[in-house]
């Protein structure tokens, strides 16, 4: 049984061997990865993310144990890379018009996720003022948390795919195929996998025009990243697998020692008609 619906700014598709209870788990999956956009959505003014980022340099701001969650595993990746992912560069997404403006960006002086302190496990308050993107992490942890429900509901075998943010389970190996950079419209599989999880970081298909600039930033120096080609990294769960292209994306770096960390591997693709 397969089911599709547009969230996360993509389009999230749902895997499960048909059962007695396939109905239920299914929308209850989605209505996690639903919860996910509510909670950590840069574009909605009311989420919890764009709370943070309006008040957590003013006043403590109480989080829900999930945006929690991927706040801790942002501010662990952040050290592992040294810096490298970091996702306290919304505003210079929102100044360059690939963001929401929510709230007068000023003459503030932003900080990052190193910032953002935890008062208690669901209370955060941040040093400086934030204008934090969780975008290159919560849709692998939307996914980390269908795959949860639907292994709650004891599916056997099953795999969401969320714009390429892919995690599988179960007793039986599933297929996996990523674009082609020189033609995106062509799949390659690169293998197969029982368990764990792939995501790849790429800008063959960002809405922009020609003048516009890459969604991707490098948090050290603030510029803009453009490349050609693709990265994946392969991890037990997504939320590590999507955080981990933007590491490896920036810095090119497929050795990059912070995979090892999380006992993680990265794949590159090249932009080049035979692969």
């Amino acid at each position: 049984m397969i089911r599709c619906k547009p969230l996360l700014g993509t389009f999230v598709e749902i895997m499960i061997e048909d059962d007695a209870q396939s109905s239920q788990a299914l929308s209850e999956a989605f209505l996690a990865i639903e919860k996910v956009q509510s909670l950590m959505g840069f574009h909605h003014p009311d989420s919890e993310l764009s709370q943070i980022n309006a008040r957590s340099y003013l006043e403590p701001v109480c989080i829900h144990p999930w945006t929690a969650r991927v706040l801790a595993i942002s501010k662990e990746i952040y050290l592992q890379s040294q810096g490298v992912f970091n996702c306290g560069v919304g505003h210079r997404l929102v100044e360059a018009g690939l963001l929401p403006n929510h709230f007068s960006l000023g003459d503030h002086s932003f900080g990052g996720i190193e910032d953002l302190d935890f008062i208690e496990e669901n209370l955060v308050r941040s040093q400086l003022p934030l204008c934090l993107d969780l975008g290159g992490i919560a849709k692998g942890y939307a996914v980390d948390k269908a795959i949860e429900i639907l292994q709650a509901h004891k599916i056997s075998v099953g795999s969401v795919n969320a714009g390429g943010d892919i995690r599988v389970f179960g007793d039986r190996a599933q297929d996996i195929q990523i674009r082609n950079p020189f033609n995106p419209h062509e799949l390659i599989q690169i293998g197969s996998m029982q368990t764990g999880a792939i995501a790849t970081s790429s800008l063959y298909f960002a809405k922009r025009d020609a003048n516009s600039q890459s969604y991707l930033i490098n948090p050290l120096n603030h510029e803009h990243i453009e490349f050609e080609e693709s990265y994946s990294v392969i991890a037990n769960e997504c939320v590590y697998a999507d955080a981990l292209t933007k590491v490896i994306s920036i810095t090119k770096n497929i050795h990059h020692p912070c995979l090892k960390h999380f006992s993680a591997q990265a794949i590159r693709i090249p932009n080049t008609p035979t692969i």
